[in-house]
């Protein structure tokens, strides 16, 4: 949920909960299958609840503020392989199988859908879960139905047709639980300073400004990691967690670096920079407005970028082309959501939405 607790005080739960509530849709799943026939062994259904358990764990502290800052370029599956295939050898191949259902190896496909697709269990528990904790009750999907629902035909997961509509709920409220939660403009920005923050702090130490920082969080600044493809970095980046990050901004508020100091107090007193959210990309008319009103601060213009900045966001509820939903029919004809759901009727549900996000600091004077 990054910095979401900004907007919805009871944003707090962490991804280790996430993971357990993952396993447990995957027991129920499996056994929902193996009631309908579906062949599962207990090998099988094993892996399958590893691979569930451990698709995260490659996130870093505030999730993806870190792939922006520190580390940049390496994605969270990339890292979250990178554990499983280290664990697996701690396990003497333990794990062998629950890696290939992750990497979509695997002969029965369905399985991999359930940990990585359209409609899969980390979906379908962060939904439910981010729903209850913000109260943004357009999230909270039946996900107990759709389970019920699921079936394989050809080893693809496929659901029932009269599941069809709780599968459309789950989509609208991945949609709007976007827009109103994971993209909310007070997360947005405050998700942004973050970044910048970093950044700034990774310059000050290359620089050689000394900056009260833990151990872990002090290697990544001074690093440029472009892979996590060792044990002693996969073991440095695993001791890095929030509690770092939040620790380093309340020593990080009191700093002679004006920047540094300035954003770190932003986050901590909640004093964020304003943001505006509109559908067409700002001109460079009206960002130059933003920074002129700034000019009392004489800033650089490298200090002022900190402050005034512009970009965009999108969303896309169903991608129709990759990983698509079967439906199976009554009559035992497999065929796609998009053909039976008119939610699609002129492809503006899977169509991406893209917004336009403009941030600037308040002058104070």
């Amino acid at each position: 949920m990054g910095l979401s607790s900004l907007v919805y005080p009871g944003a707090r739960h962490s991804r280790f909960e996430h993971a357990l509530g993952c396993v447990h849709l995957m027991q129920k799943t499996i056994s929902t299958l193996r009631a309908k026939g579906v062949q599962i062994s207990e090998e099988e259904g094993i892996g399958m609840q590893i691979a569930i358990l451990l698709h995260d764990i490659g996130h870093g502290p505030f999730s993806h503020a870190m792939e922006n800052s520190i580390v940049v370029g390496v994605h969270h599956e990339s890292l979250s392989l990178e554990f499983m295939s280290t664990l697996n050898k701690e396990f003497d191949g333990e794990l062998t199988l629950a890696i290939s259902i992750f990497k979509n190896e695997y002969p029965q496909k369905f399985m991999h859908q359930l940990v990585s697709g359209q409609i899969d269990l980390d979906r379908m528990d962060y939904l439910k879960r981010d729903s209850f904790y913000t109260a943004a009750t357009e999230g909270n999907i039946n996900s107990e139905r759709i389970i019920t629902m699921f079936n394989v035909v050809d080893d693809q997961l496929v659901i029932e047709e009269k599941g069809m509509h709780s599968v459309e709920k789950f989509l609208i409220a991945r949609r709007l639980m976007y827009w109103q939660v994971y993209l909310h403009k007070t997360s947005l920005v405050a998700e942004l300073l973050l970044e910048r923050i970093l950044l700034h702090a990774r310059k000050l130490f290359k620089e050689g400004v000394e900056l009260k920082i833990s151990n872990s969080l002090a290697y990544f600044l001074n690093h440029d990691i472009k892979a996590i493809d060792t044990l002693e970095l996969l073991n440095r980046f695993a001791l890095l967690d929030d509690y770092d990050i939040l620790a380093a901004l309340k020593e990080w508020q009191h700093h002679s670096d004006f920047v540094l100091r300035d954003l770190s107090s932003r986050i901590l007193n909640r004093n964020l920079l304003k943001i505006r959210i509109q559908n067409t990309p700002f001109d460079l008319e009206q960002i130059q407005e933003k920074k002129s009103l700034l000019a009392p601060w004489k800033l650089s213009n490298e200090q002022l970028d900190n402050y005034v900045f512009t970009g965009g966001i999108s969303n896309q509820a169903y991608v129709p082309d990759t990983k698509t939903i079967k439906i199976l029919t009554k009559s035992g004809e497999v065929s796609s959501l998009q053909e039976h759901s008119e939610l699609f009727v002129g492809n503006s549900f899977s169509n991406v939405e893209s917004k336009f996000y403009l941030c600037f600091a308040k002058p104070s004077f």
